[in-house]
């Protein structure tokens, strides 16, 4: 290894070795303070709004993306258009959040006398104790006095501090309010999220593409409905017509010294098969077809199959 790559490899170390030292500091400085600014947050009625200068402003941006994609309605705000027009977007059932390094921002300030004036609740977050930011907002969080991972003055261990609090600010919102693996779907219809947090039933084949039959039937008529259907299985049905089984392309090589014009399916099928429900996740799904070896799997509500879905159908909607 040259030099000059030891010389590098070392700097993005300490850098590294640096904000984990501040998240560190993050981590065991959470207190009742906390709490009590999501006690705040949780009584909004409106939406949580942010806003900051510079970098900050950057780590604002990326709050209230997660915010919004985890159930708290939420916005940002531009300080300085802010002054000049956007303050008219705030209102007494919001909550606005301002993020500073100092605390002492001049644009800040002035949204915050703005807060005071029309009674809308305001939260800082800084890293000055002793900034007329913590001592002006409602409620404020203070960022533990770590040095910056560089001899520069440019933001980076501050700002990967603001960034871990306010994610684990949105997170327990998320917890408290009960958002669920569902409502995050909803928020997130398309690409590989998308199709993970989709269930069964956004992929299951339904109506006459499931293969059915009924359990005294001859193994011969059972082929026939599985050559029909494509799918290398039927699912085998009793009179009041709930699931007991499934007849596999497996099941029948392992009993071809038997003769399929009298044999009768319920004979040689498969008895208690993996079943899911149409509610599942397709990742859920998608593990249980890998785990078990399987290729396809019938989805039932009460023992009735309502559908079949395929490994294909899976893997063509990305889910993996």
């Amino acid at each position: 290894m040259k030099d000059s790559e030891f010389c590098e490899l070392e700097i993005a170390t300490k850098v590294i070795e640096q904000e984990i030292e501040g998240l560190i500091a993050v981590k065991q400085s959470l207190d009742a303070n906390f709490a009590k600014v999501i006690e705040l947050l949780l009584s909004a009625h409106g939406r949580v709004i942010a806003t900051g200068v510079g970098k900050s402003g950057v780590i604002a941006k990326k709050f209230v993306a997660t915010l919004a994609s985890t159930g708290t309605p939420s916005m940002f705000i531009h300080p300085v258009e802010a002054l000049h027009g956007d303050l008219g977007m705030i209102t007494q059932d919001d909550i606005l959040v301002l993020l500073s390094n100092s605390g002492e921002s001049t644009e800040l300030a002035q949204i915050i006398e703005y807060c005071k004036r029309f009674n809308i609740h305001s939260i800082g977050i800084c890293r000055n104790q002793n900034s007329s930011m913590v001592k002006t907002c409602d409620k404020s969080i203070v960022l533990p006095n770590i040095a910056e991972a560089s001899r520069l003055p440019a933001p980076t261990t501050s700002t990967t501090m603001m960034l871990a609090l306010c994610d684990a600010i949105a997170i327990v919102l998320a917890e408290r309010k009960g958002f669920s693996k569902a409502d995050f779907g909803i928020f997130h219809p398309g690409g590989n999220i998308g199709a993970k947090l989709s269930k069964v039933r956004d992929f299951m084949h339904t109506g006459e593409e499931v293969p059915l039959i009924n359990y005294n039937t001859t193994v011969n008529e059972a082929i026939g409905e599985i050559t029909k259907k494509r799918f290398g299985c039927v699912g085998v049905l009793d009179n009041s017509g709930e699931l007991i089984g499934v007849l596999t392309d497996g099941d029948l090589r392992r009993n071809i010294d038997k003769d399929y014009r009298v044999v009768k399916t319920h004979e040689i099928m498969t008895k208690n098969p993996i079943l899911v429900s149409p509610e599942l996740y397709a990742a859920e799904m998608l593990y249980i077809l890998n785990d078990k070896k399987i290729t396809n799997c019938f989805v039932v509500e009460n023992n009735k199959p309502v559908g079949i879905i395929h490994i294909h159908d899976l893997l063509k909607a990305k889910v993996a």
